[in-house]
Formats: C-alpha cells, sequence, structure tokens
C-alpha cells in the first residue's frame, strides 16, 4: 500500500489531510508528541470524520497508524524513507522544530538507490510554508544529501481551507465542516490524492484564501470577543458586526482584485459564500479558539498586517482593516498565552510598541495612526459599555 507520513495528528490533520490521503489508498502515518491520540491510532487504527450539517453524514477512516517523535525517531525515519508524500499542519511555529527529523529521514531515504521521489508539502495557514520548511531541512543536510535529493525530493507550496473546531479530545472522531479546498502548486504530474487540486501559480489563491478566510474569521472573532459573544455564528447573528466583516474583506478583496485580476464580482461573491460558511451552527466555533495566538496574527506576513499594508502600497483604503487589527490588540482572554504577552507590552510600553515590535509598522506610519485611532474609540466604547 502505498504510504504517506503526516505531522500533526490534531483535528485538522486527522479531520482534512490525514482523511483524503486514506480516501486516496494510502496508509497514513501521523507523527505527533501527543501521547493519547497516538496511542488511540494504534489501537484503534481508524476514526470517523463527521460533516457538520444536519444529517452528520460520516465518513470512515482507515489503514492510519501513529508515531511520537519524542520517543520513536528511528521508527519516524523509517517510515519517511518508505512514503510517497510528507507532509505537516502543525502550526507554522512548529516547522523548525520538525525539520531536523525530516532531514535524518531524507538523508537515509536519498542514501540508498531506490529511486522513488518523495513529495514534501506544508498545509499551514502561512504563505510559502513549504518554502519556508523546505529551507530548515537543507539546513539539516550536509552538501552531498542535497546534491542527492535533486530530483529525489520535491518540495510544493499550498493553500489550505477546512474549519475544524475545537471539540472532544477522547475521541479521534473528527467535527468539520463539508466545504474544503487543497490547492498545491506544482509544474509537473504529481501522484493522485482525492481532493487536491494542482495549480501552476498558487499566488492568487492562497492570497485570496488568507485575506479572506483566514482575515474574516480572525475579524469575527476579536469583534465577537469585544461584544461578548461566545461563537462565530453568534458574532455573525449581530448585523453590525456582520456588515464590519464584509466591509473589511471589501479592502483585502480591492488589492487581490488590482494584484491579480480577479473579477470584482465574482470576489465578492467569494466573500459571501464564506461569511455564509462561518455561521454554520452546527460549528459551535468559538471566538477564543479562532482569536487564539493574536502575537502570530498580528506578524507583518499573516492576515491583518499584510493586507493593510499590500493596501496602503496600492493606495487603497485600509480603514476597516485598522479597526480589525485594533480589535486584536483589545484581545486580553486570560487563558491565551499570547494575548497575556500583548497585554504587557501595552502595559508597559503602549499599544504602538506592539505595532512596531510584532507588526513591525513603524511608529508614524499611516496605517499604525488608523490603529491608534480606532484602539482608543473601541476601547473607550467598551469601557463605557
Amino acid at each position: 500500500m502505498k504510504q504517506a507520513v503526516h505531522f500533526g495528528a490534531g483535528n485538522i490533520g486527522r479531520g482534512f489531510i490525514g482523511a483524503l490521503f486514506s480516501q486516496s489508498s494510502y496508509h497514513v502515518t501521523f507523527v505527533d508528541i501527543a501521547e493519547q491520540i497516538i496511542n488511540k491510532l494504534n489501537e484503534e487504527k481508524s476514526y470517523k470524520v463527521v460533516l457538520a450539517t444536519n444529517q452528520k453524514e460520516t465518513i470512515q477512516i482507515d489503514n492510519v497508524s501513529g508515531l511520537n517523535n519524542m520517543t520513536q525517531e528511528q521508527e519516524v525515519i523509517t517510515a519517511i524513507k518508505e512514503a510517497t508524500y510528507l507532509t505537516t499542519a502543525i502550526g507554522p511555529n512548529i516547522l523548525p522544530r520538525i525539520a531536523p527529523l525530516m532531514a535524518r529521514g531524507i538523508t537515509e531515504r536519498v542514501a540508498q538507490t531506490d529511486e522513488k521521489k518523495l513529495y514534501v508539502i506544508a498545509c499551514e495557514n502561512q504563505i510559502g510554508a513549504t518554502d519556508i520548511l523546505k529551507q530548515h531541512i537543507l539546513d539539516n543536510l550536509d552538501e552531498e544529501t542535497k546534491a542527492k535529493i535533486e530530483g529525489k525530493v520535491h518540495f510544493f507550496n499550498s493553500a489550505v481551507d477546512r474549519i475544524v473546531p475545537i471539540q472532544d479530545q477522547d475521541s479521534l472522531d473528527v467535527l468539520v465542516e463539508p466545504y474544503y479546498e487543497w490547492v498545491v502548486e506544482a509544474k509537473e504530474s504529481i501522484p493522485h490524492v482525492e481532493g487536491m487540486t494542482i495549480v501552476e501559480d498558487l499566488a492568487p489563491f492562497i492570497e485570496r484564501k488568507l485575506f479572506t478566510v483566514n482575515t474574516g474569521h480572525a475579524v469575527i472573532a476579536y469583534l465577537g470577543y469585544l461584544a461578548g459573544k461566545s461563537t462565530i455564528d453568534e458574532t455573525l447573528a449581530d448585523d453590525a458586526v456582520a456588515n464590519q466583516v464584509r466591509e473589511t474583506l471589501k479592502e483585502t478583496g480591492a488589492y487581490l482584485v488590482k494584484e491579480y485580476g480577479i473579477d470584482e464580482t465574482e470576489h465578492l461573491s467569494y466573500i459571501n459564500k464564506n461569511i455564509e460558511r462561518f455561521k454554520n451552527p452546527f460549528l459551535n466555533d468559538g471566538v477564543t479558539r479562532v482569536g487564539r495566538s493574536p502575537i502570530r496574527k498580528l506578524g507583518p506576513e499573516d492576515r491583518l498586517i499584510r493586507p493593510a499594508t499590500q493596501a496602503e502600497k496600492a493606495g487603497l483604503p485600509f480603514e476597516n482593516l485598522a479597526k480589525a487589527i485594533a480589535a486584536a490588540l483589545l484581545f486580553d482572554n486570560p487563558e491565551d498565552q499570547e494575548a497575556m504577552e500583548i497585554q504587557s507590552m501595552i502595559k508597559e510600553h503602549g499599544p504602538e510598541y506592539v505595532l512596531k515590535t510584532v507588526s513591525k509598522l513603524e511608529e508614524n506610519s499611516e496605517i499604525a495612526k488608523e490603529v491608534i485611532r480606532a484602539y482608543d474609540m473601541l476601547k473607550s466604547n467598551a469601557s463605557e459599555a
């Protein structure tokens, strides 16, 4: 049977990428440090993907197993040696940590005479995630191995899109929305995986997704949190918030239309379709889950700052994006470590410091000024409420 090694046995890994490999007749070896999940995968050898609909349709996922990369390094290396695909859905920040083990697996693989190709894809919410992973892997290879991987190990960037909320961790079963998209940039034929779409130029797809789905999701979460809402669908039931989200996505859309020549009417339809996705009550998706890790989300290349800076460069409006960034600065969930770090920075140095150090925005930039205006307004409104 064909083999796929997937780093990340969480809900996205099991409910999306791993599931598609299984449905394409691959045996999927999940690699993770979550001992409980790994043990369950090896004991049960299957799980169900449940669609978040009225009917709660289920898909049986078989041919799966698990390895703990902290305690079973040699087994992971052996699995990489035998795999066709090596993928991740583990979070962009974790890529540097798993790259050394991947590099060891690749080193042993190419040392053999086997000419079988390995395809590496980082399925993360970050532009160029596979390029980032590739560099970390190369940093852990000697020059001889770097030469050997030419033509044998191929790295492809991708864009992934599926909403998978936090859920019961006692079961391997995963609740997911019915919609999904997995787009891979490849200029050559690669082994078939059900549900994978191959394109020659990923940039329009990944920026459209990041600056519509991820930006939209974050805006709902931060505005919903400020409004005292618990879930994404509850937040969107507030027409004022729903309109604010739509206006923000029109700003990101204006940049996408100008940069990639996307049809404006079609893109507005795409915006509205995604807002309807977010309203799915069966997901019961919490605003604190979607808003978590605000330091990453306020990064210069991420879903809030990058579209704002790109809009400014293109001479396009960014006032609604500035309001969304301000709302993110006010996300003070005490259970979120990054949120608490931001609040400590604000308390000690002010919000301008966060924009400068985390978002790389100069204090006197027009975006920073607009964000601070919105921050003061939102903070004032919150204190009056």
